[in-house]
């Protein structure tokens, strides 16, 4: 293992760290956000066996998916999730940092008139130019894009929603969990419409306790992807989950079911028709 990785917790580590399984951690520069990023890298069951090759997800808000001590609003208990779950298919997680008070910025591709952002295409930008070569160089990866997935809640998920159809080249799959399509003015729904193509696969949720709009904006997302040529059970899972809220905590025990749905084979899309782009994001 190349000497940028350490394993984590360290061994000399102070107070309490919840992390279960196989993780590493490096601090990676970013010359397009001109800052570095924390990441952590989880290693499945069984990796390092000789010839075996793994797809990789690159997730967002990492600090907040493996231990209660780095998280800012609660743990996932990613780890621990997928080690209980011996028959999800094997896969790396990369777990990327946010950037604090740039986590906004970051995480949305488009600017809201009252919350600002929109630098969502150069953090793609480090997400594949900079850290996936390392990545790619440092473990055994699957590296082509039907094996290379974006996943993320809340902005992350927005943020990962965006990035599967801005690089259909790069990521195949995504796990789009409670994201935040009301910003910008629900953007998001009139660029998936008019801007992408159906490919690879996409898995979304939202919990009902998210609040009204909320899951009627998952829903519109779901009419929209299935329009265009999106099946669910197929290419696409949506699930809501009954009295689920916004947070840490009901993200992770749902997410070995979505990446056991994202490690199933790609099928072909079919896209449907709307009279106009109206009915695609409103109807």
């Amino acid at each position: 293992m190349p000497d940028r990785w350490t394993p984590y917790p360290p061994e000399n580590a102070e107070g309490q760290h919840t992390v279960t399984g196989r993780v590493l951690h490096a601090v990676v520069p970013s010359p397009q956000l001109f800052n570095e990023r924390d990441v952590w890298v989880y290693l499945p069951r069984g990796y390092g066996e000789e010839g075996r090759r793994y797809p990789v997800l690159y997730m967002q808000d990492g600090q907040n998916l493996f231990d209660d001590a780095t998280s800012f609003s609660g743990e996932w208990h990613l780890d621990e999730a997928l080690e209980s779950a011996p028959d999800v298919p094997p896969c790396i997680i990369v777990g990327v940092a946010n950037a604090g008070a740039r986590r906004l910025d970051e995480y949305t591709p488009f600017n809201d008139a009252r919350h600002g952002g929109g630098d969502g295409e150069r953090y793609l930008d480090f997400l594949l130019e900079t850290l996936k070569p390392i990545i790619e160089a440092d473990f055994a990866t699957l590296a082509d894009a039907e094996n290379t997935g974006i996943g993320g809640s809340s902005l992350g998920g927005l943020l990962s929603l965006y990035g599967f159809f801005a690089r259909p080249d790069s990521f195949g799959f995504a796990a789009v969990m409670s994201p935040s399509i009301w910003f910008a003015d629900r953007t998001s729904l009139r660029w998936v419409w008019h801007a992408a193509e159906c490919h690879g696969r996409l898995y979304i949720d939202v919990g009902t306790a998210e609040g009204r709009r909320t899951v009627a904006d998952a829903r519109r997302l779901k009419r929209t992807l299935q329009r265009m040529g999106y099946v669910e059970g197929r290419n696409l899972r949506y699930l809501e989950v009954p009295e689920a809220a916004h947070n840490e905590a009901a993200w992770g025990p749902r997410f070995p079911a979505a990446l056991d749905f994202l490690l199933r084979e790609s099928v072909a899309c079919e896209r449907g028709q709307f009279d106009d782009a109206t009915e695609a994001v409103q109807g």
